[in-house]
């Protein structure tokens, strides 16, 4: 009997990865991933950043003829398609569905000035009331920017999209979008549960710009016949999940339920947990989105607290402080010896830009309680991780305010999360378990199909095969260092954003 496959994939900024998981094992039995080099982001002016979407879809058939080759699978062995992609991304598409212009991408900065503008003229209460949180940056803001600056594009927009709804297009030639989506994008009025009119009429955007809701699981569309001829895929197939790169990550570790905690810390990190209220913080210093089980019914919300200033520092250590050619396995057994509070050393770790923690200041990397006559490199790196560490805690301080429980935190066993001391201290100042998964972003999306297509009646027969790695438990006979430590750290981050 033919191997029954699920399709995932996941664009990301850098690239688009496909995977094909056996739906029957969980197992998945080939990835790829186009480009091999990092794709262009293409910046014509200082704080822009855009891509042309048709390259997403140009990598996402490369990858895809790739595992195909792999693993000799046939499209109709492919029961189902789940997409993951790059959140706050603004396409554009006139009424032949055909791109306007290069799309505005997460990491775009010029709408800024519009989002903060409808801040502050709906007023906070509004806005944070309903939205849950500021227009910021995010998709909203960056059509109003495109509206005011190419009006003759804008006149020509018959629907706008996020990346995965335009790879979605592609594969169906139907336009569409979800909840989760939306809310992102600060379309979705959480106290009305509908499409924020209130903000679409400040910006002057007629509702019919907005696509067709469909549920995150159920069959949202199918595989026309020129994707089919195209990418060697069935016609009919369906498209029966789709969600944000963050949501998705959380999905991909199994984390769906209120006080459930998902993390990833590479360049910079994330703390994403899901609270079963609406609720925001209102110094706006974390996002709050609709999850991916979210309905109008059920409130499952995603509270996402992202840190700049994490694996880059770590990096940046390595080349500039630790000895020569030290790797990062060697730079944990060099400082294993240092105890913990690093003797009075502290780093805070905020030197990648404004950070939204600390309300959008940018206070920088700073050094603090060097003795020349007691401290070396290994303390300065092991101050590092702890900083590191200690502002992940010092944001999950704000998600419990808002009412979130963590006892468990979910990662993937990668970049930061490899590193012994800075799981041990994170469990430590946390008091939470930590554990340790292998997965992806696209095994995740292709297994979300999986739960939109009915052949997974939930989420826990879908990651039932989820492998767990590693489980981290937090030392109590140490806590009290840990926290000690922690403390007089926060100290030091008060005295410098006071200042």
């Amino acid at each position: 009997m033919a191997t029954r496959y699920l399709l995932g994939f996941d664009v990301g900024s850098s690239s688009v990865k496909a995977s094909l998981v056996d739906a029957d094992t969980g197992v998945c039995a080939a990835s790829a991933f186009f480009p091999e080099s990092e794709a262009p982001i293409k910046a014509v002016k200082l704080g822009w950043a855009e891509q042309e979407p048709d390259s997403w879809w140009n990598y996402a058939k490369l990858s895809l003829q790739k595992i195909m080759a792999e693993t000799g699978a046939k499209g109709e062995d492919i029961k189902a398609i789940g997409i993951s992609y790059q959140m706050h991304g603004l396409v554009c598409v006139d009424k032949d569905l055909q791109v306007l212009r290069p799309s505005i991408i997460w990491c775009d900065s010029r709408a800024v000035p519009y989002g903060e503008k409808a801040f502050h003229d709906l007023g906070a209460e509004q806005c944070l009331g309903h939205l849950l949180n500021s227009p910021g940056n995010f998709t909203a803001a960056k059509l109003a920017w495109v509206k005011e600056n190419e009006p003759e594009t804008f006149e020509k927009v018959y629907k706008f999209m996020l990346p995965g709804d335009y790879l979605a297009m592609r594969l169906s030639g139907v336009v569409n979008t979800t909840i989760s989506g939306l809310s992102e994008g600060m379309f979705w009025d959480f106290r009305e549960k509908r499409v924020a009119d209130f903000l679409m009429k400040y910006y002057g955007f007629d509702e019919s710009l907005v696509p067709d809701i469909v549920p995150t699981f159920s069959v949202q569309s199918e595989v026309c016949a020129a994707a089919a001829a195209e990418l060697g895929l069935k016609e009919g197939t369906p498209i029966s999940y789709r969600g944000g790169d963050q949501p998705n990550n959380a999905l991909s570790l199994n984390v769906f339920n209120p006080g459930e905690i998902a993390s990833t810390a590479g360049t910079s990190g994330v703390v994403y947990g899901v609270l079963g209220e609406v609720n925001y913080d209102k110094r706006s210093r974390v996002n709050t989105f609709a999850h991916v089980n979210y309905t109008k019914d059920l409130n499952r919300l995603g509270v996402l607290l992202c840190i700049n200033g994490t694996g880059i520092l770590n990096a940046w250590v390595r080349r500039t402080i630790a000895p020569e050619g030290i790797s990062y396995a060697d730079m944990n057994t060099y400082m294993e010896n240092i105890p913990i509070g690093s003797e009075g050393v502290t780093i805070i770790p905020f030197g990648n830009g404004a950070e939204r923690v600390l309300e959008n200041k940018e206070v920088g990397c700073s050094i603090n309680g060097v003795n020349f006559n007691k401290h070396t490199k290994a303390h300065l790196m092991r101050a590092a991780q702890e900083g590191i560490v200690f502002s992940f805690c010092y944001g999950m301080e704000i998600m419990q305010q808002m009412g979130m429980d963590i006892r468990k935190i979910h990662a993937g066993k990668a970049n930061m999360f490899l590193s012994p001391l800075f799981r041990d201290t994170l469990a430590g100042v946390s008091g939470a378990t930590i554990e340790l998964y292998e997965t992806d972003g696209s095994v995740g999306a292709a297994k979300g199909a999986g739960m939109g297509c009915g052949i997974y009646k939930d989420n826990n027969e879908a990651f039932s095969t989820l492998k767990r790695l590693a489980v981290i438990e937090p030392n109590e006979q140490l806590r009290p260092e840990y926290l000690s430590a922690y403390a007089k750290w926060k100290e030091q981050l008060a005295s410098i954003v006071k200042n």
